[in-house]
């Protein structure tokens, strides 16, 4: 080829691709364009989008669920079937915050027809749910709007004929009304989820006609009522029925007995009454029975013997009677009957429950021994037989029970020494033996029971000392053996102890002293109560190092010395009793920097002296304060900011000076105060002043009859001069017409009429402030109203009775207020200087003319003026 030829040709080419350059950049945009127009999401997406809108926490939860996407099937929460349909929706526990989707919206319409499952538990859903949302949704085959606050009825809708739900799940929110009662038409319905919730109503009947149902769980609707319907026993395809903590009353429906699949009874904490019906023990899948807490009565029936498979029967707190039936021994699990009224033995036969693991009898009227063969249960874990009437002494046998962690025969009548078999147990953490009538000591071999933490064996006859070898029990946190015959205690064994947070031995024979560092190395202990010992000695200085301590009661021994000031450092501490031992020297001031203490404080009946520090004026939360039978002196100022106490007890001590004036000290019983002759109080008054304040009173009591006396004279006096006027000029005898010359018989007036009425009273009694003498001086000067010559000064007899209604004494106790009238006492103020004879006649004047007296109170007011 000639070389032009071969060029003209290449440049021909080349031509044609650079004026196509600008064509295919088109054709790309053109196609990108296409492109994103295929890549908008479709319809169920675009529904989906418009609900997630309407969240208020569903951009943070559903951050992927994006426009952009051709389909939702990859989002979150969002599955799809092979022809990219939505059929299941599943979010779970995420803060969605809004409501529950339906009645309507794009997005029923959107995937309604296709969604098979919706699940939103936990997502804080509220609002009612959609009344449409099965019609909505008529695929569903299990729905799931658990946990959440959603509230309102259980619509109608879910309920509909023709339904395809398998499971419904609406527990754990505040759905309120009643069950509806076209749940019947549910006849696929596998589970029915409805607990803790706010449901009303009986279960309806039409239950009976849900032949696919399985589980039923309803408990925590406290409202939820009536008998179950015997159309229960219908349901033949049901293993578990729980209708714990509702108000389900009335019997157990016999036809229970027809379910054959039932694993599960529950329905304990209601308020089912009647025998337990005999026909559960047809269920021949029965394994566990909760009918605790209920009022169930009758025995206990032997056919649930026949339930081979029997794990757990929890019977306790009803009203169950009879005897144990032998038959159970075939329980393997958990046989609770506590807090009944079963009587008899316990039967030898439970030993055959060899997977047994509790064994829970107490609070029952069960008689007889403890049988030894229940040292064949190797996998019993808890026996308590505790408050029952059983006798004869704890079998060692029981010491076969390698598993057992809790033991507890309290409140029996048990006998004979503790098995040493005992604290051979392994596992053992909690032994209580109290009040029974055991005997003997404590074994030694505690000491081997390294597993043991609490340890209560009060109110029996044990004797001889605590064993040294309980400084072992690295793990005891509760030592209570009050109310024994003990007489030795070896306190660093016990100090070994540095898990102890309650340690009870009072009320035994326990002598000798506290030694110093007793409570170094026991930092946990809370409670430590050694009162009605024999110990003596002082009380240890490093009591002040239990931080922990909030009670602590050494009263009823022979303690002497002072009382360690480190007690302060107690700072938790809110109850101190040191009464009833041989303590001197003073009160420690760091004790009233307590801030805890609060429940009380017994110092009484020990020798303490000086006065009560100051620093208890920082009690503000003791209620209860006893420093009685010592030989305490200075004041009480310092209780006097106790704004919390309820019992105050300070007698036979040598207080002196004036209580505290408040309402708290003015209500102390006198057998609390007694006992401080110095003691000034505003119940008794002050000392001293006693006798010549009873001296003034009798003299006022006998001057008071006199001046009365005197009185009734004045009157007759005043009456027959004001006859003999009447008859002369027909005037009344009080007040009324007057005329004008009667202005001229002064001469006639009675001679005591121009007389001070403190002149008329004995001499002697002048000048007393007691209120009595003025009660005197005030009588006399009614009398001298009565007696005046001015008619329109004169009171009326109304107004006489109700002056002398008046006068009251603050000597009168309950004869005063009944004098009174039950009237407002008056202040004594008002009644401290005496009446004159001019200005109440004045004013008498006035008021005479203006209204009556007729109340003691106004009379009271009227004439303090």
């Amino acid at each position: 080829m000639p070389p032009g030829v071969s060029s003209s040709r290449r440049s021909g080419w080349r031509r044609p691709c650079a004026c196509a350059a600008p064509s295919l950049l088109l054709v790309s945009v053109l196609l990108m364009a296409c492109m994103g127009g295929a890549f908008a999401v479709d319809a169920q997406g675009a529904a989906l989008l418009a609900w997630k809108r309407t969240l208020r926490g569903g951009d943070a939860a559903l951050g992927d669920w994006k426009a952009s996407d051709a389909s939702p099937c990859r989002w979150t929460g969002v599955s799809c079937d092979a022809a990219g349909r939505v059929t299941e929706l599943s979010l779970q526990y995420v803060d969605l915050h809004g409501d529950v989707p339906g009645s309507g919206d794009d997005l029923s319409a959107a995937v309604g027809a296709t969604l098979s499952r919706l699940v939103l538990t936990g997502t804080n859903l509220s609002g009612p749910i959609p009344p449409r949302l099965g019609d909505d949704f008529p695929a569903l085959t299990y729905l799931d709007l658990s946990n959440n606050a959603l509230t309102g009825p259980i619509p109608a809708s879910l309920c509909r004929a023709g339904s395809k739900l398998e499971s419904l799940l609406l527990n754990s929110n505040h759905l309120e009304g009643a069950i509806p009662d076209a749940i019947g038409n549910l006849t696929s319905l596998r589970e029915l989820i409805i607990y803790d919730n706010q449901l009303e109503g009986a279960i309806p009947a039409s239950i009976g006609q849900m032949a696919s149902l399985e589980v039923v769980r309803g408990g925590g609707n406290k409202n939820l009522q009536g008998a179950l319907p015997p159309e229960l026993g219908n349901c033949s395809k049901l293993t578990m029925l729980g209708l714990a903590e509702t108000s389900i009353s009335g019997p157990l429906p016999a036809t229970l007995g027809q379910l054959k699949n039932l694993d599960t009874l529950a329905i304990y904490t209601a308020l089912l009454s009647g025998p337990i019906p005999p026909e559960l023990g047809g269920c021949t899948s029965l394994a566990n029975v909760y009918l605790y807490e209920n009022s169930l009565s009758g025995s206990i029936p032997p056919q649930l013997g026949k339930l081979r498979g029997l794990k757990q029967l929890l019977l306790w707190q009803n009203n169950l009677v009879g005897v144990i039936p032998p038959e159970l021994g075939a329980c393997s699990g958990e046989l609770q009957l506590s807090g009944n009224k079963v009587s008899g033995p316990i039967p030898p036969e439970l030993s055959r429950c060899a997977n047994l693991t509790d064994l829970e009898l107490d609070n029952n009227q069960i008689s007889g021994a403890i049988p030894s063969e229940i040292g064949k249960l190797a996998s019993l874990k808890m026996l308590y037989l505790w408050a029952n009437q059983l006798s004869g002494s704890i079998p060692p046998e029981i010491g076969g029970c390698a598993a057992l962690e809790s033991l507890d025969l309290s409140q029996n009548a048990l006998t004979g020494p503790i098995p040493r078999a005992l604290f051979r147990l392994p596992r053992l953490s909690k032994l209580l033996l109290i009040d029974n009538a055991l005997s003997g000591e404590v074994p030694p071999e505690i000491g081997n029971c390294t597993s043991l933490v609490r340890f209560r064996a009060s109110g029996n006859h044990l004797a001889g000392a605590v064993p040294p070898e309980v400084g072992r029990l690295g793990s005891l946190s509760f030592l209570d053996l009050n109310s024994n015959r003990l007489s030795g205690l070896r306190p660093a064994e016990l100090a070994a102890c540095r898990n102890l947070t309650f340690v009870d031995l009072h009320g035994n024979a326990i002598a000798g002293a506290l030694p110093p560092g007793l409570f170094r190395d026991m930092p946990s202990l809370q409670y430590l109560d050694l009162s009605y010992n024999a110990i003596a000695g002082a009380i240890p200085s490093d009591v002040g190092r239990l931080g922990s301590l909030t009670k602590l009661v050494l009263a009823g021994n022979r303690l002497s010395g002072e009382i360690p000031p480190e007690i302060g450092s107690c700072s938790r501490l809110q109850l101190l009793d040191l009464g009833g031992n041989a303590l001197s020297g003073a009160i420690p001031a760091s004790i009233g920097k307590i801030p805890g203490l609060e429940i009380a404080l017994n110092l009484s009946c020990n020798t303490l002296s000086g006065a009560i520090p100051r620093e208890f004026a920082g009690l503000a939360r003791l209620s209860n304060l006893d420093v009685s039978h010592n030989q305490l002196t200075g004041d009480l100022q310092p209780l006097s900011a106790l704004q919390n106490l309820v019992a105050l007890n300070i007698s036979f001590n040598s207080f002196a000076g004036r209580a505290p004036e408040t309402a708290f000290f003015a209500k102390l019983p006198a057998s609390d105060v007694e006992g401080n002759p110095a003691l000034c109080l505003p119940q008794r008054g002050c000392p001293g002043g006693d006798a010549a304040g009873a001296r003034a009173r009798r003299a006022a009591r006998v001057a008071t009859a006199v001046l009365l006396s005197a009185l009734v004279a004045l009157l007759a006096a005043a009456a027959f001069v004001l006859l003999g006027r009447r008859r002369e000029g027909g005037g009344s005898i009080f007040g009324g017409a007057r005329r004008p010359e009667d202005d001229k018989d002064a001469e006639m007036m009675p001679p005591w009429d121009k007389r001070d009425p403190a002149e008329v009273v004995d001499p002697r009694l002048q000048g007393r402030p007691d209120t009595q003498v003025q009660e005197m001086l005030q009588a006399l000067g009614i009398a001298l109203l009565c007696a005046s010559a001015r008619p329109e000064d004169r009171p009326t007899m109304k107004d006489v009775a109700a002056l002398l209604r008046g006068l009251r004494s603050d000597d009168g106790g309950a004869d005063s207020r009944k004098l009174s009238g039950g009237g407002h006492r008056p202040d004594s103020s008002k009644w401290s200087a005496p009446v004159s004879p001019t200005k109440p006649t004045t004013n008498l004047g006035h008021q005479a003319q203006a209204r009556s007296l007729s109340q003691s109170s106004s009379s009271a007011a009227y004439y303090s003026t």
